[in-house]
């Protein structure tokens, strides 16, 4: 069997068997294909590797630059293929098993200011045309959230129609949460959904029905592309659009950006990392407590601002 015919069993098993998302399938397939097209250097194939092109491909991987981060998920992506080609009888051991995960350095997350986010907000707001509803629609829902972009992407009406003040999300591994919906964020979605079928491809009205249309996908934010939804890719290029009208360097705006935003001025006003945790959609808390480094500062400024102590000295 091919080595291509062994990836892509193994992506319909990580489809069918452990629900993985469109996005995590794609990751896996370039990083094992990347790995594939590494070893036919060598006139190897995927099922026949031994630990030493394992350490070998790693190697590489740091002499073309890539992070300890971008790495690990190489690492990953083997690890969890070649657990398949055991549970299928091709191999007896995993020679990713015997390598440690490079050592990462711990970034703090990149994120707006509330005076950003807020200009971006206003600026959203000013355009009335059926793109600037959308836009506004799309970064109300990213801030009042903190979705994932590819979880806003691929929303359904249907998700959004349940109670007018939470959102029902799918998260990854096909998880469900619900998130509270600002009035500010809602009254966006709304008049946005009004107009949602001018962006229906090949618009056609349901005669039969009177008010549906005859082609609805479903999609919140539907688009002429394979997906059938608005690109991840285009999310983000219309977020820089937007930065640049507002004033604000659009190398710091970014779907995720706002997804840090949303955490870190939750916590900078009082919430707790436990409730952060559930509405971001993280399965560890570990996850989360990246950002515990903005409630240290409020602590620190709470004792400076407070203590008797203090205020004395």
């Amino acid at each position: 069997m091919s080595s291509a015919s062994r990836i892509s069993i193994f992506l319909e098993m990580m489809s069918a068997e452990r629900g993985a998302s469109q996005n995590t399938l794609e990751a896996y397939e370039r990083d094992l294909v990347r790995f594939d097209e590494f070893l036919s250097g060598g006139r190897k194939d995927l099922a026949s590797v031994e630990v030493s092109d394992i350490r070998n491909y790693l190697a590489d991987l740091t002499s073309e630059g890539l992070s300890a981060r971008t790495q690990a998920r190489h690492l990953s992506s083997l690890k969890q293929f070649y657990l398949f080609l055991m549970e299928e009888g091709i191999r007896q051991d995993n020679p990713v098993a015997e390598i440690g995960t490079p050592r990462m350095a711990q970034s703090l997350p990149k994120f707006l200011s509330v005076k950003d986010t807020d200009a971006l907000l206003q600026t959203a707001q000013k355009d009335q045309t059926d793109e600037g509803l959308r836009l506004c629609a799309l970064i109300e829902l990213l801030y009042a959230t903190g979705m994932r972009v590819s979880e806003l992407v691929s929303l359904k009406v249907s998700q959004t129609q349940r109670d007018p003040r939470i959102l029902t999300v799918m998260g990854k591994g096909n998880k469900e949460r619900l998130v509270p919906l600002s009035p500010q964020a809602r009254e966006a979605l709304d008049r946005y959904l009004l107009i949602r079928g001018n962006f229906l491809p090949n618009l056609e009205r349901d005669h039969s029905k009177g008010t549906e249309w005859a082609n609805d996908t479903g999609w919140v934010f539907p688009s002429r592309g394979k997906s059938g939804y608005l690109t991840r890719h285009r999310v983000g290029q219309l977020l820089k659009e937007l930065a640049i009208k507002s004033g604000i360097m659009p190398s710091k705006v970014s779907p995720h950006v706002l997804r840090h935003a949303f955490a870190t001025h939750l916590l900078e006003n009082g919430a707790d990392l436990r409730s952060v945790q559930k509405m971001l959609g993280h399965s560890d808390i570990s996850t989360t407590q990246i950002y515990t480094h903005v409630l240290q500062e409020r602590l620190q400024k709470l004792v400076f601002e407070k203590h008797p102590l203090s205020s004395k000295s």
